[in-house]
């Protein structure tokens, strides 16, 4: 009998522990931590960031002057200094800021390619020197001249 009622008892305080923590587990509710991304850092320095790096004109007639403007940023925390823009051939001006260029000012770079004498798929590269951090940057123009046609 003794072991019948330690038994029974047993059994009791048992199955109440056991619901006692199911019933807790479910009260608990798991609240998901969504992670903060940490802010991209500023570079320290004059730095040159391009809004695009490639421009096409598609398809041009041969003599075509054509034009495009390359907006930048200074990101940095030292005003921008731009010492000269460098070209791939002749047939590609460029004009750029003289005064540096603060921190968080925008300003920009115009190339205008000349495609008299040329003929076919066209990728100019235009180098800018600068005191940025990153070394020296470059931005693109590409077009194709078509071929001409005979009358």
């Amino acid at each position: 009998m003794k072991k019948l009622v330690i038994g029974a008892l047993f059994l009791l305080f048992g199955s109440g522990a056991a619901m006692a923590q199911a019933t807790q587990a479910t009260q608990t509710q798991v609240v998901p931590v969504t992670p903060i991304a940490a802010p991209a850092p500023t570079p320290v320095g004059p730095s040159i960031l391009f809004e695009e790096q490639k421009f096409d004109f598609g398809e041009i007639k041969a003599g075509d002057v054509v034009e495009h403007t390359f907006k930048f940023t200074n990101n940095g925390t030292l005003p921008l200094v731009i010492s000269n823009v460098r070209t791939t051939c002749g047939c590609t001006a460029t004009d750029y800021p003289k005064a540096p260029v603060m921190p968080g000012e925008t300003a920009s770079i115009t190339a205008k390619f000349n495609s008299a004498g040329k003929r076919g798929q066209q990728n100019k590269v235009i180098t800018v020197e600068s005191n940025a951090i990153q070394g020296n940057a470059q931005v693109m123009i590409v077009t194709t001249i078509a071929a001409a046609t005979a009358n």
